[in-house]
């Protein structure tokens, strides 16, 4: 199975589609999800530098912007809170 390469620009992933997709190795990608929730409230804090550092790596890790990450731990802590 083939896997999906790294684009470029858009002309290469837009011709990339065009092809039959069929035998594509569908294993490298991971669920994500899509914040549809239009967010209208700010929140801002003081933290130590190094948690604000330690923060950005695990975001970077993931491949997000860190205030998603922030944003996405609150939102589990509070599911599991239930």
């Amino acid at each position: 199975m083939k896997r999906v390469p790294e684009f470029k620009t858009d002309d290469e992933a837009e011709a990339f589609l065009e092809q039959d997709l069929s035998d594509l190795d569908l294993k490298q990608f991971k669920p994500m999800r899509f914040e549809v929730v239009k967010k209208e409230a700010a929140l801002n804090m003081r933290l130590p530098a190094v948690l604000l550092d330690a923060v950005r790596a695990k975001a970077k890790a993931k491949g997000i912007p860190y205030s998603r990450y922030v944003r996405m731990v609150l939102e589990a802590d509070l599911q599991h809170a239930e």
